[in-house]
């Protein structure tokens, strides 16, 4: 995709006319690639009336790398699963202190006490990453067993499988969802002018926390089944970013090209 100029609002975000929060693979990276140009291009000609967060497992280094590539700014990054909170400044991926002090106390440094006591878990491939708040593995479904997520709750942890290729070790009470809905609130964001979008399992907390929602087309099996009963959530018919604008019209939250 072709380079844009970067038009970063100086208005607070609380004064949009609607806000995306949104997962990145899959969603606002998924789709074709002139849909994800549609939808950059209206988020840059409309950013006084439109605030950006991500929602995402990336990490902020990969956010970074993305949008120096071409992908719009974001404002605000809930990221790494909901472990990080952020905001996003000269290009720079700033962490909130006082949102993510309750994500390290119930992370309390478990990391090197998740590595071990999985390590010899079958199906699990530790991710190479260091993250903070989180350990994180790739999954294969026909090797893992019920074993690994009891250890974790044993631990007092959380655990999550999404896509069925990913298994993640969280702390208790923090995912996409709370870490969202924390967010917005510290912002001062009205809740019903957020449209969450994602389309797997990790997604789940942030489309069921109440916020309209969408699960877009393309979406992993597992999740649709979940929130298809939710009234605020909108299940697209239009894949990736398509079905981001498909349900900005369905909510009437805002023009749309």
């Amino acid at each position: 995709m072709e380079d844009r100029a970067i038009h970063m609002p100086t208005d607070e975000i609380a004064s949009r006319r609607m806000v995306l929060a949104t997962d990145l693979d899959g969603t606002f990276l998924g789709g074709s690639e002139s849909d994800r140009r549609r939808l950059y291009d209206w988020i840059e000609d409309n950013r006084t009336t439109v605030g950006l967060i991500f929602v995402t497992g990336r990490d902020p280094e990969f956010i970074v790398e993305l949008c120096d590539g071409g992908v719009p700014w974001p404002e605000y990054v809930v990221g790494d699963v909901g472990t990080t909170i952020a905001r996003v400044a000269h290009r720079r991926i700033e962490p909130i202190v006082a949102l993510e002090e309750e994500i390290s106390a119930a992370w309390d440094d478990a990391g090197g006490r998740v590595r071990a006591a999985l390590d010899d878990h079958p199906g699990l491939t530790l991710q190479p990453t260091a993250f903070r708040y989180r350990v994180s593995y790739d999954l294969d479904p026909e090797e893992v067993d019920e074993r690994s997520a009891r250890t974790v709750e044993e631990m007092g942890l959380d655990w999550l499988i999404s896509d069925n290729k990913y298994f993640d070790v969280l702390p208790k009470g923090v995912s996409k969802g709370p870490s969202l809905k924390r967010l917005v609130a510290h912002l001062g964001v009205s809740p019903q002018r957020v449209l969450a979008a994602g389309d797997t399992l990790n997604d789940l907390s942030m489309l069921e926390c109440g916020l309209p929602a969408v699960a877009v087309g393309g979406s992993e099996t597992a999740l649709i089944e979940r929130v298809g009963p939710l009234n605020h959530v909108h299940v697209a018919e239009a894949v990736g970013a398509a079905g981001i604008l498909e349900a900005i019209d369905v909510f009437d939250l805002h023009d749309t090209p």
